[in-house]
């Protein structure tokens, strides 16, 4: 479901200085330049809203500053698409190589590393295929395809689908055939279906730990555990560009991206729990910040300009 639009004038100068000046606690006033009243849309993934964190930032967010969050959660291919399209003030999401794309094309300005958890390959207890005896999620993935064991794939160009297809590749497989069932649905559709099929999948985290209604185990960790990087799952956040559509609400944007990545946001983000879990973990703040996280990975100045 797209947003339907609302027209809103650009963000003035001094109206995005109060928002900037709200989000780091400058003062609470409803000066001119106020954001009381108005709506963000905010384009993010399924995952966030199917673990409970987006109500808890969301109410948070809506608390300090008096505005409402319209939230359409996504896979991460459909929240950036959204966004393209000029349907999104801000989005939330997790596959740096979409986001790196987004930025290169002009439409994302601002981005931020926000928090992190990992993926996990899940599956039946009694692992037909030997998964958790793999060294890797590549090997994991290899022994699967190997044996033919049920696999469903979210299939929905979400960030867990990219991180899915990216881990198949690294194993050299093309995966098909009446074991791997594409779904197009969302994270907790997928668990449900691979748990009523006794099949394998890759989830994050946290959707996997907020749900206490399913079989499946973990059989390869991701590096929170101790296993490998190629399975850290981390979330970024960032504003559309207002110079691309004219109807963003840049100023808004920009206040919910402050917050979120704010000691208050970041505390909201840490203290988040589902059965006892913690299912994401802040990654805004650090006495040492990452200047990647600005700009697309691997870009580097251009040393014709030195």
């Amino acid at each position: 479901m797209e947003y339907r639009r609302r027209e809103l004038l650009g963000a003035s100068a001094a109206g995005i200085a109060a928002a900037v000046g709200g989000c780091l606690g400058l003062g609470d006033d409803q000066s001119e330049g106020s954001i009381a009243g108005e709506e963000l849309a905010l384009a993010t993934t399924t995952s966030t809203e199917a673990t409970g964190l987006l109500d808890e930032l969301n109410a948070a967010f809506e608390e300090r500053f008096g505005t409402r969050v319209a939230a359409n959660a996504q896979g991460t291919g459909q929240a950036i698409e959204s966004a393209r399209n000029g349907n999104a003030d801000v989005i939330l999401v997790h596959a740096r190589s979409r986001e790196d794309e987004f930025m290169q094309e002009g439409y994302g300005v601002n981005r931020r590393d926000l928090m992190f958890n990992d993926f996990v390959i899940v599956g039946p207890s009694d692992d037909p295929a030997g998964a958790s005896d793999a060294e890797g999620a590549v090997a994991a993935f290899d022994a699967i395809a190997s044996a033919e064991a049920a696999f469903v794939s979210r299939g929905d160009e979400s960030g867990t689908h990219t991180k899915e297809l990216v881990i198949w590749e690294e194993a050299g497989i093309e995966p098909g055939g009446e074991w791997y069932q594409e779904l197009g649905q969302g994270m907790g559709e997928t668990l449900t279906h691979a748990n009523e099929a006794g099949a394998y999948t890759l989830a994050d985290r946290g959707t996997y730990l907020s749900r206490d209604d399913i079989d499946l185990e973990i059989l390869v960790q991701g590096p929170i555990e101790g296993g490998p990087e190629l399975l850290a799952n981390p979330y970024g956040i960032m504003a559309v560009n207002p110079e691309i559509h004219s109807n963003v609400n840049y100023q808004l944007a920009i206040a919910y991206i402050g917050f979120v990545t704010s000691p208050d946001g970041q505390e909201v983000i840490e203290d988040f729990t589902a059965n006892g879990e913690q299912l994401f973990y802040p990654e805004a703040l650090s006495e040492n910040p990452n200047f990647q996280q600005y700009v697309p990975e691997g870009w580097q100045p251009d040393s014709s300009d030195e």
